[in-house]
């Protein structure tokens, strides 16, 4: 068995999806660590990075609750989508701290669906309290959405070689 192989059956296995799962879980926790620990509220843009990475949580999630070809599919549709999806609404908030215009801002209430407005729901979870322009957290000379984009990128690369992998092994599901 090749390397290509054993990348591509991992993800038949639940304890690969459970690491999807716990690793998002511990963004999860981490970002509501900052939020009601220390004290950084989060803004829309947080708020909807935070979403991404509960979706990526669902994902992982649903294949560990059920394997299955038809879960697994829908998992790497989750796992594509929140990753790119939360790469994107990062690197939009790093374009919007970093702006010279005077008019860069964000929204002030998430814009959810109205069928599902999940900042009422759970606002311990969802709501947006901060601003957008504020960029004091910083680990190794990055700021949040910096990070955010990083490990975005690295769900998105491993998603890339892990799907690759299976359509290599003409397995896609």
């Amino acid at each position: 068995m090749n390397l290509i192989q054993w990348i591509s059956r991992q993800a038949e296995y639940k304890p690969a999806w459970l690491l999807l799962f716990l690793s998002a879980a511990g963004l999860l926790s981490a970002a509501l660590y900052f939020q009601h620990v220390n004290g950084l509220q989060p803004c829309v843009m947080c708020i909807y990075q935070r979403t991404a990475v509960i979706g990526i949580l669902l994902s992982g999630l649903l294949v560990v609750i059920v394997n299955h070809g038809l879960t697994r599919m829908l998992a790497f549709a989750g796992w594509a989508v929140s990753s790119v999806w939360g790469f994107m609404i990062a690197r939009e908030q790093y374009d919007i701290i970093h702006s010279t215009s005077l008019f860069a801002s964000c929204e002030i209430v998430p814009n959810f669906p109205s069928f599902m407005p999940l900042y009422d729901w759970l606002p311990a979870i969802f709501e947006a309290k901060g601003d957008c322009l504020d960029d004091g957290w910083r680990v190794a000379g990055l700021g949040m959405p910096e990070w955010m984009m990083v490990i975005f990128g690295i769900y998105a690369a491993v998603f890339v070689i892990v799907f690759g992998c299976r359509l290599l092994d003409k397995k896609p599901f």
